[in-house]
């Protein structure tokens, strides 16, 4: 039998698709991504299925849409996941970081689990002690936190961007790369292994340590005007968001309706640098898997679970349907994944799940994802005719019930239920999103299109997976 391959899963929290160097995006300090990228295959349209982070990782790790698992925010009970199958098939799996799974330590098929979670909780889970915090508590390091950051007299100006002032090796997003490293060194298992490696960064508070801060100094970054047309343009639901994210401190930030160019670059800064920190941890992994003479036989998966407004489009962090949101980086590279490539095709971020367990040489459980395996050795793939992406009403979004996006190559439409608003954009003439056409005359038919195919999407998606198999005895 030929040798499975080891799989190293590593999903950063809140990382766009446009801070990827070597992806067209020159302003980002990325070298280790940069040779990823060159070493593997990427797929340059892939969109998640939720707009804020436990719907969308739930919906990876069980292939199916958030309306079918029922997980549909934060904090939704989500045990389950087709890290069984690999842990069945003879995989030792271990997490390492960031899951988002609901309890945060219920197993969800793992092996051994190592759970850091939100750096900055202050709702669901406030009272939760993680391995990275215990560590701090251990070194007798105070933690960064919201509760902190309120002192500060700039707390309102920052926009969520403030420097991590403690060790560098405590900052959370290297105590997760060191401890991924530590178990690749001790791993003596015969077994082959799966492991997840969820980076807490660059979820907000934008914290890098001050030695990458620096690195952007003199680096010019180009930031997209936000609109007047644009705002105004927006659904009512959006524009409560906004002034709900001024008025509510999510994650260490204050929004602001009208943020200068400088706070803006700033915050930028900060983003960035935690995402050069996430890539430099990256660097160190790749190294240790050299040295252990593992990189022959493991495949590398890099993604993110959905991105950030940062600004753009008047917004904060996700919650939106917007590019911003929906696109996230996805690289895979190691045996037999075509080097260099580049895959143009809608992909569904869910559908890494059944591309896992076909490289592992495992039976995937019914799901509504669909392997990619086809593309990553160059044979003949479509992708998807169309995305979709969902987002229920909570604590945060608080004027729409919920939200459904359908998009295709050049289309996306946004449906708010018991609403007469919604979102319309020509991708191919306006692909920054910023002129909604939903209530432009001609384009009425085209509108009409997009959601019949919504809604026949979800009867289908009824009639065809009515329970989705986490569900079973």
């Amino acid at each position: 039998m030929k040798e499975r391959p080891n799989i190293i899963l590593i999903i950063t929290d809140q990382q766009r698709y446009d801070t990827i160097s070597a992806l067209g995006f020159d302003h980002c300090i990325t070298p280790n991504l940069d040779k990823l990228v060159a070493d593997g295959t990427t797929f340059e349209q892939c969109h998640v299925t939720a707009a804020s982070c436990a719907p969308a990782r739930a919906s990876l790790f069980t292939g199916y849409y958030p309306h079918s698992t029922g997980i549909l925010k934060n904090a939704d009970d989500w045990t389950r996941s087709w890290v069984e199958v690999l842990a069945n098939g003879g995989y030792h799996c271990t997490n390492i970081g960031k899951m988002h799974t609901w309890p945060f330590t219920t197993p969800c098929g793992f092996n051994e689990r190592h759970v850091v979670e939100n750096k900055d909780r202050f709702l669901e889970g406030a009272e939760f002690t993680d391995e990275w915090e215990s560590y701090m508590q251990n070194e007798g390091i105070e933690k960064q936190r919201r509760e902190l950051y309120r002192k500060r007299d700039d707390y309102k100006q920052s926009l969520g961007a403030f420097a991590w002032e403690q060790a560098e090796d405590s900052h959370s997003d290297f105590f997760t790369g060191n401890k991924a490293i530590e178990w690749l060194n001790n791993y003596r298992n015969d077994q082959p292994f799966f492991l997840e490696i969820g980076f807490p960064g660059p979820h907000p508070p934008y914290d890098p340590v001050p030695s990458y801060l620096e690195l952007y100094n003199e680096i010019d970054i180009p930031i997209a005007k936000v609109l007047e047309s644009d705002l105004e343009g927006q659904p009512n639901a959006l524009k409560a968001l906004r002034q709900h994210n001024v008025d509510v401190d999510h994650d260490s930030i204050v929004h602001q309706l009208d943020p200068s160019d400088e706070a803006r670059l700033r915050q930028r800064k900060h983003y960035l640098a935690n995402v050069t920190m996430i890539d430099h941890a990256l660097g160190k992994i790749t190294k240790c898997l050299e040295k252990n003479n593992l990189s022959k036989n493991t495949v590398v998966i890099f993604t993110s679970d959905h991105g950030d407004c940062l600004t753009d489009h008047g917004h904060s962090q996700k919650w939106t349907m917007f590019e911003q949101i929906t696109r996230v980086p996805l690289i895979f590279s190691g045996p037999s994944i075509k080097q260099n490539t580049r895959v143009s095709e809608l992909v569904q971020w869910m559908d890494i799940g059944p591309t896992i367990l076909d490289l592992a040489g495992c039976e995937s459980p019914k799901m509504e994802a669909i392997s990619m395996l086809p593309a990553l050795q160059g044979g003949h793939w479509q992708g998807r005719d169309y995305l979709f992406c969902e987002q229920v009403g909570d604590m945060v979004l608080t004027e729409v019930k919920f939200m459904s996006m359908i998009r295709s190559k050049k289309w996306k439409l946004v449906h708010y239920l018991d609403s007469e608003e919604g979102q319309l954009y020509n991708l191919t003439d306006d692909p920054a999103e910023n002129e909604n056409l939903w209530n432009h005359e001609m384009h009425q038919s085209q509108k009409d299109l997009l959601l019949s195919e919504l809604l026949n999407w979800r009867v289908e998606s009824q009639l065809h997976h009515p329970n989705c198999w986490i569900y079973e005895n």
